[in-house]
C-alpha cells in the first residue's frame, strides 16, 4: 500500500469495484437457486460458473487446503461449512459466503436464506435470526458512513442485536480489511471494544460481517478441520458486505446498488467511487 497503512488510493478503491460486483452477482444467482432438494455442491458450482464467466477467480479456493468457491453453513454451522451433496430441506437456514478476485483485488460477502416450507414456527424463528443479523449489518454500515473511528461499527452492531433479540454475538469470528488480500488489517469487531481502532477516512476498505448465534456462542470444529458448529446445536447466521470509504462518502462494493436500498432507512445515500 506504499506506506498508506490501512488506507488505499482512489485508484485502488476503483479497482475493487469489479471483484465486489462479481461477488454480488454470484450470490444473487445462488440465492435464486436455493430451494428444497438443491445441494450445497450445486450452489457451489453455480457461484463458480458466474465468477469465471466474468473473468474472475473464486478466492476461497486459493486458501491452502480449501477446494471450493463457497462456504455453505446449514442451521448450526457457524462458519467455513464445506459444500457437500446433502440436499437442503424445507425450513433450513442456509448461510452462503462467497468471494471473487480480479485485477489483483478481492471481494467478500455473505447472505443467509431460509429455505421455503417446513414447520412454520421454526421457519419464523430462523427468519427472525436472519433478518436481525442482516439489519445489524446495515446498522454497522450506516455507522461507518458517519464514524470517526472504526470501533463505532461494532458498537452499532451490538446495539442493534441487543435491542432486537437475546441472541449472542460471536467473539471468535469478526470482520476484516480487504483489498489485495481477502483478509487484511484492520480487524472489524461486531461489539464494543475499549480500543476504538483506526480513523475512518477515505481509503479505508473493510468487510463487515456480523456472525450471530441463536443460543450458545461456544463452538466446535468438525474433523474436516474447517466446519465450525455451535456446541449446543442451535442456529447461527452470517451476513457480510465489503464497503469502501472514499472522498465522496461510502460505497458498498458487494451490493449491486452500492447499498442504496439497505442505507435508505438511515437517510444515507451511497456515492459511486470515481475512476480518478
Amino acid at each position: 500500500m506504499r506506506g498508506r497503512g490501512h488506507y488505499k488510493s482512489r485508484r485502488e478503491l476503483a479497482a475493487m469495484r469489479e471483484p465486489g460486483r462479481i461477488t454480488a452477482l454470484a450470490l444473487e444467482a445462488v440465492e435464486r437457486a436455493i430451494r428444497a432438494g438443491v445441494t450445497p455442491l450445486e450452489l457451489d458450482a453455480i457461484a463458480e460458473r458466474v465468477i469465471r464467466e466474468h473473468g474472475a477467480e473464486p478466492n476461497f479456493a486459493m486458501e491452502p487446503g480449501y477446494d471450493h468457491t463457497l462456504c455453505v453453513g446449514v442451521n448450526d454451522v457457524v462458519v467455513h461449512g464445506i459444500p457437500d451433496d446433502r440436499p437442503l430441506h424445507p425450513g433450513d437456514l442456509v448461510t452462503v459466503d462467497c468471494g471473487a478476485t480480479i485485477g489483483g483485488f478481492h471481494g467478500d460477502a455473505a447472505i443467509t436464506v431460509v429455505v421455503p416450507g417446513g414447520d412454520p414456527e421454526r421457519t419464523a424463528e430462523r427468519q427472525h435470526l436472519s433478518d436481525t443479523t442482516r439489519d445489524a449489518l446495515w446498522h454497522g454500515i450506516a455507522a461507518l458512513a458517519r464514524a470517526k473511528q472504526l470501533g463505532e461499527v461494532g458498537a452499532a452492531v451490538e446495539d442493534h442485536i441487543d435491542a432486537a433479540s437475546d441472541y449472542g454475538i460471536s467473539d471468535d469470528y469478526i470482520g476484516h480489511g480487504i483489498g489485495r488480500a481477502m483478509h487484511e488489517e484492520p480487524p472489524v469487531f461486531n461489539y464494543r471494544t475499549r480500543v476504538m481502532g483506526p480513523a475512518v477516512k477515505p481509503g479505508l476498505c473493510v468487510a463487515i460481517e456480523p456472525i450471530i448465534h441463536a443460543g450458545s456462542t461456544s463452538t466446535t470444529t468438525d474433523a474436516d478441520g474447517w466446519t465450525v458448529r455451535t456446541d449446543d446445536g442451535s442456529d447461527a447466521c452470517q451476513w457480510e458486505h465489503s464497503v469502501a470509504v472514499h472522498t465522496g462518502g461510502i460505497w458498498v462494493l458487494t451490493a449491486l446498488d452500492g447499498g442504496a436500498a439497505g442505507l435508505a432507512p438511515f437517510g444515507i445515500v451511497p456515492q459511486p467511487i470515481a475512476d480518478r
